[in-house]
């Protein structure tokens, strides 16, 4: 008999009857743009956004303060596109920056490069299930060694949607799924630009990859190591 009544119980809850105490808050969203480097991530994102905002909703766009590459305030595509944003270390911290009141307001928050915040996952969580924001993300589902980047792959269980873009392979102008570095940096962190990196298709990540390792190996000075000349020469379609 106590089963059945913690089951009903239970099921009340779930069916909208509520927790004593308990705001009365209606879930919003999350939504999960991937991609390798120059696939279009930040113009997806800001479109979105822009879209939300000429809806009427009010809307925020927060980025890491390790992007730096083209503005210290604002979300630039790499074609120049702006948006004014928050740059913050951590998203735990923009509640507070933002204002209470002003969060309370607030329907739509874009993040952008979001594989540079530790915190993603339980800012996602508490923004879109407690607060009722539509949240939407933008980064890198895996590094330049294509594993997993950030904690952008642990928000995709909770998200509504997930969209993978592509790039254009910069060898062989096929669809490009991943990033190859072309410096012989090895943090995992590198931020940068086309200086750095080139997408490309999975054929000449396989021998971009290993023309980079035999050079790596050979060199005396891995930092001072770029490749493009060596991988115009090798990575044939």
């Amino acid at each position: 008999m106590s089963s059945t009544k913690s089951f009903v119980s239970l099921s009340s809850v779930v069916n909208g009857g509520g927790v004593a105490g308990s705001a009365n808050v209606v879930p919003g969203e999350i939504h999960v743009i991937v991609g390798p480097m120059f696939a279009g991530k930040s113009t997806a994102l800001l479109r979105r956004v822009k879209t939300e905002s000429s809806n009427g909703r009010t809307v925020a766009m927060i980025k890491s303060s390790k992007d730096t590459r083209y503005a210290k305030d604002s979300v630039v595509t790499h074609d120049g596109v702006r948006f004014p944003c928050w740059a913050l270390p951590d998203l735990s911290s923009f509640q507070e920056k933002f204002g209470f009141d002003a969060y309370d307001k607030l329907d739509v928050i874009g993040i952008d490069e979001a594989q540079f915040f530790d915190d993603l996952y339980d800012f996602c969580c508490k923004a879109a299930e407690k607060d009722g924001k539509t949240i939407v993300i933008a980064g890198l589902d895996g590094d330049y060694l294509r594993r997993s980047f950030g904690s952008v792959l642990d928000v995709i269980p909770l998200a509504d949607t997930v969209t993978k873009l592509t790039a254009r392979c910069e060898m062989c102008g096929k669809r490009a799924f991943f990033t190859l570095r072309k410096v012989g940096e090895t943090q995992t962190e590198l931020i940068g630009g086309a200086e750095s990196y080139m997408p490309v298709c999975r054929q000449h990540y396989v021998n971009g990859q290993a023309v980079i390792g035999a050079v790596l190996e050979t060199s005396h000075i891995k930092k001072d190591i770029t490749v493009p000349e060596v991988l115009e020469a090798t990575c044939v379609s």
